[in-house]
């Protein structure tokens, strides 16, 4: 999505530390407390030949709670890296269709990298009834593709239910958000999370806070953030021609892009309106599980509606100001927001409500102005109208951001899947198995 948020620095709260010159971070890199450092790897191992490895993998499959065409996040970004090199296989959950014949339906992604597998059901299935046919889909597509000894990669605990009878080679575990933390999460998610974490080889986490949420319920579990496609965001800072449906809004423009749901924060945005209607809203996304009649309305708020991850720029480029309008509450106490370095990518002051997250490091370096209140995010916003000329600031942002991509956190991932591989095949010589 643009969020269902969820780049790792070495150093920079990560619990991974790799001695490759490619991911060395920057001199300004954000150090944690001692107290919240996780662990760090020292041992050094044998040159790491990624190609090699990720040949010996047979395929990919990815059990995801979103769908890939819905909007461009961390999921897309990781696993598309990995289509380069092997099979993808990104099953999403099932449609519910009148009288509709149990199948698996497949489509092409990413120039037929990237296969999509989704189920169609019939309504009026038990959640019993609907997990025994799609076990008996995937048992049948999994031994037609020989996908029996993939690679299991897991954004939901929620596909055990349909998949605990396999034995991959590898179970990986990417928590990119606190999920049973989001409206309508199942009742059972806590639980199936639990045996998630017992069966994963490895747990990523999409955030420092994440991290240290889950650090003592796993032996192997790293913390790689919000990262960022520099160049793609970059663009941002080039002349633009004005979308047709943000050209007409007066400036100053304050933008924010995401999904809109439980964790955007309505009432901020309905205060921020009413003090200053001289200021433009634009807000890009869908809205999802809240009612749309619920969303404050103005002359000087603008809904645009999603937009295509290549589009972004083109809209950032005309804003003045980005900003993060996340509640607080539940919903937001893990999220690790992707936005955060993709605004700052595209130079534009970022203001941001106080997720931990976007504090630890982005409000602790000055890098983004965080704010708790309407009255405190109305004087943020007129510091950071003015910081586009401060080249103090934007040297600093970019030296910061020199440090992280897509590209160092799949690779520090990838390094940290073939250590514990070897480790289990290891093992298993030693148990003669």
């Amino acid at each position: 999505m643009l969020d269902l948020d969820s780049d790792f620095v070495p150093g920079v709260g990560s619990s991974y530390v790799s001695s490759e010159p490619e991911v060395s971070t920057s001199s300004t890199a954000y150090t944690p407390a001692k107290a919240s450092t996780p662990k760090v790897i020292a041992k050094k191992s044998a040159p790491f030949n990624l190609e090699a490895y990720l040949q010996s993998v047979p395929a990919i499959v990815c059990l995801s709670h979103l769908r890939w065409d819905f909007v461009y996040q961390r999921p897309q970004h990781l696993l598309s890296r990995f289509a380069k090199h092997t099979q993808l296989y990104f099953f999403e959950e099932p449609y519910f269709e009148d009288n509709a014949e149990p199948r698996l339906e497949t489509h092409q992604r990413e120039e037929g990298n990237v296969t999509l597998v989704i189920a169609h059901l019939p309504h009026g299935l038990t959640p019993e009834e609907s997990d025994a046919k799609q076990i008996e889909l995937l048992n049948v597509f999994f031994k037609e593709n020989n996908l029996e000894q993939s690679v299991f990669w897991y954004y939901t605990p929620m596909a055990l239910e349909i998949t605990r009878h396999f034995k991959p080679s590898l179970t990986v575990f990417d928590c990119m958000d606190e999920l049973s933390a989001f409206k309508f999460a199942p009742p059972r998610l806590l639980e199936l999370e639990a045996e998630m974490l017992e069966k994963a080889d490895v747990v990523f986490t999409g955030g420092q806070s994440l991290y240290e949420a889950k650090k003592d319920r796993h032996q192997e579990v790293y913390a790689f953030p919000s990262s960022i496609d520099k160049a793609h965001f970059a663009t941002a800072r080039q002349n633009h021609q004005e979308p047709a449906d943000q050209a007409h809004i007066p400036h100053p423009r304050m933008g924010f892009f995401g999904v809109v749901d439980e964790r955007f924060d309505i009432e901020l945005l309905r205060d921020l309106s009413a003090k200053r209607p001289e200021w433009q809203f634009v807000i890009i996304g869908p809205v999802v599980k809240i009612d749309p009649a619920h969303l404050p309305q103005a002359e000087n708020i603008h809904y645009l509606g999603g937009k295509s991850y290549q589009e972004l720029p083109s809209y950032l480029s005309g804003w003045d100001v980005a900003m993060l309008l996340f509640a607080q509450n539940e919903s937001t106490k893990f999220i690790s927001p992707t936005k955060t370095p993709e605004y700052l990518a595209a130079g534009r002051p970022v203001v941001s409500t106080p997720i931990r997250d976007v504090v630890r490091p982005y409000g602790d370096l000055d890098l983004v102005h965080i704010a708790d209140g309407a009255a405190a995010f109305e004087a943020a916003v007129e510091k950071a109208l003015v910081q586009r000329e401060d080249q103090d600031w934007m040297r600093r942002t970019d030296d910061y951001l020199a440090g992280i991509s897509w590209d160092k956190t799949w690779q520090n991932m990838v390094r940290l899947m073939h250590n514990v591989t070897k480790e289990k095949q290891e093992k298993k010589l030693r148990a003669g198995v």
